[in-house]
């Protein structure tokens, strides 16, 4: 691709050390870059390290070796400009929808009628503008997670990084967040990186999809989709991406 490349990841391994003393490498020299604007999915089994990547990346934990840098400039810690969802809604029960989305944006001294403007804005994006004024434990596992992805926008985040933000919900209510994500990104153009464990998601939501192999987590293959959107699951092609990458996975 010829355009920016917004995150580089540079030869990045990250090794744990256990309880008894023992060293376990789960990331073992991953080299990816991330273009502006693009949609990634990264797959892989359980274990393979695709949840640490995204952490190292955001800022949250360090590397062992090797690198992340995002505009050239290396990640040492959490900023403005690279957003995380996690799978987890992490919402503050005592706020409010609204509150929630405006969280961030107070936290950064935006004066209050713009953050309450432009959490407005957010909520209308992912059609919670019903709920406003409801708080969290009145929200269903979805709606939660619709207030979680426009409370990151809300910090007006230049990457939106995504850790299995669909993996607690049921098919249905998948499909329809998937749905909206794609709309958001349409809309926004943020640059999406989104860690799946779910072949069929990815190949409905990328742009390119990185599969990894088991731990120690390495890059098995890279795959720019080149399927037009919107996607149905009922074409041909996408029922043959799905198929080839579960082989990959499967190896």
């Amino acid at each position: 691709m010829n355009q920016e490349q917004v995150i580089e990841i540079n030869r990045l391994s990250k090794e744990f050390t256990t309880g008894n003393g023992n060293n376990i490498l789960a990331v073992d020299s991953v080299s990816l870059q991330i273009p502006r604007n693009s949609f990634t999915c990264i797959v892989g089994p359980s274990g393979c390290g695709k949840s640490t990547i995204l952490r190292i990346a955001a800022g949250l934990e360090k590397e062992s070796s090797g690198s992340v840098h995002y505009k050239g400039e290396p990640v040492r810690k959490p900023c403005a400009e690279i957003g995380l969802v996690f799978q987890e809604y992490s919402l503050f029960p005592w706020l409010s929808v609204i509150d929630n989305v405006a969280s961030g944006p107070e936290f950064a001294g935006v004066d209050k009628d713009k953050r309450y403007k432009d959490a407005m804005h957010y909520i209308r994006m992912v059609n919670m503008a019903e709920f406003k004024d409801a708080y969290p434990h009145e929200l269903s596992g979805g709606m939660r997670q619709r207030v979680a992805i426009a409370r990151a926008l809300a910090n007006e985040p230049d990457v939106l990084l995504m850790d299995e933000p669909f993996g607690a919900l049921d098919a249905h209510t998948r499909i329809l967040l998937q749905k909206e994500l794609l709309k958001v990104w349409e809309m926004t153009r943020k640059t999406i990186v989104l860690v799946t464990h779910s072949v069929d998601e990815a190949v409905y939501l990328a742009d390119r999809i990185v599969i990894m192999s088991s731990r120690p987590g390495r890059i098995h293959k890279m795959i720019d989709v080149e399927m037009q959107r919107p996607r149905s699951r009922a074409m041909p092609e996408f029922g043959a991406l799905t198929d080839f990458i579960l082989k990959q996975l499967e190896h």
